[in-house]
């Protein structure tokens, strides 16, 4: 079996159903399974573990600013529903390229919803890019090879509760 490596400069983010920019970094998709951990008495070579609840970790999302306001939109919307239930929760693919093109991994982020904007940093003698942050939170990880569902905005849980993943 053979792996296909690939680098980690390809890749898009699907807000909405489309490409919507170029990022210029993606940071923070982690899972941790919280655990407890105990001894029995007379074993002392071993321990126990207990599996709880993942926990999944906020995304950082940076790109150059342009004339597209989809990040400032989208915070602007949650900030105008707080206290309203705000139904602004979309599925967000983030999908890694190999060099032909071709989709390699699709990371779903199930019900995300931005919980941070972040203006670029602005000065006169400055010559880089102008960089806009949008950190999402979000309460679940699908990953496939190819692209896992759309992202879409999501209206309402099923009936346990839960966002879809489609």
């Amino acid at each position: 079996m053979s792996l296909d490596y690939v680098t980690a400069n390809r890749f898009y983010v699907e807000i909405e159903n489309s490409i919507t920019a170029s990022f210029t970094e993606c940071d923070g998709l982690a899972i941790t399974v919280k655990t407890e951990k105990f001894s029995e008495g007379g074993v002392n070579d071993q321990q126990r573990v207990l599996l709880g609840q993942a926990e999944f970790t906020d995304i950082t999302l940076k790109r150059g600013v342009t004339n597209d306001l989809t990040f400032w939109n989208w915070i602007s919307k949650i900030l105008s529903d707080v206290g309203k239930n705000a139904k602004e929760r979309r599925n967000i693919n983030i999908l890694l390229f190999n060099q032909a093109g071709e989709t390699m991994q699709c990371w779903t982020l199930i019900g995300a919803i931005p919980i941070s904007w972040k203006a670029p940093s602005l000065s006169a003698d400055a010559n880089n890019v102008a960089i806009e942050e949008l950190t999402l939170t979000y309460e679940g990880l699908k990953v496939a090879k190819t692209k896992a569902g759309g992202s879409t905005i999501l209206n309402g849980r099923d009936s346990s509760g839960y966002f879809s993943s489609h």
